[in-house]
């Protein structure tokens, strides 16, 4: 595999490049032969979409791999939140006598139970906010009403020349 290329810098890509069923490009003397141009065109197109192929192959793998970095700091992030409020909820036993699930007993189903209360939570707020939007629009057109029901006063119309 050792082979002298003399003078040529490039010879050993035109020879990996000649190997694999095309000439590597910019890097051979120019051809007036249509045919010639044509194979070429179509050899440079084929290798133009294997790149696009793996391009996009090596795209989704990111992306899929964004997604399941993102996942996996999500599920810590809750997992530190659970283990933050089992610690509130109760003093748990001394590790070295008790199993994980005796340490803290109200901790696990405690954790399991986040996305209802989550959830819980949000209602709680939307009820609030939509009381009080019911009250301000309740007073609004009390006020409204107050304001049509006054007996107001009129002025004669100012008589024109």
């Amino acid at each position: 595999m050792n082979e002298d290329y003399g003078n040529d810098p490039l010879g050993f890509m035109r020879n990996m490049w000649g190997n694999m069923g095309f000439s590597l490009p910019g890097m051979v003397a120019p051809t007036f032969d249509l045919e010639e141009l044509d194979k070429r065109i179509k050899d440079l197109k084929a290798v133009e979409g294997w790149l696009r192929m793996n391009l996009s192959m090596l795209q989704m793998t990111i992306q899929g791999l964004e997604m399941q970095r993102t996942t996996v700091s999500t599920v810590q992030a809750m997992g530190q939140m659970a283990s933050e409020a089992a610690k509130k909820a109760g003093e748990p036993l001394s590790t070295a006598e008790a199993t994980p699930a005796e340490a803290a007993p109200g901790a696990f189903s405690e954790a399991a139970m986040w996305p209802w209360q989550m959830m819980q939570q949000m209602r709680e707020q939307m009820q609030q906010v939509a009381e009080n939007a019911a009250a301000q629009a309740t007073a609004s057109a009390t006020a409204a009403a107050a304001e049509a029901a006054k007996p107001k006063s009129r002025k004669p119309a100012a008589k024109k020349d």
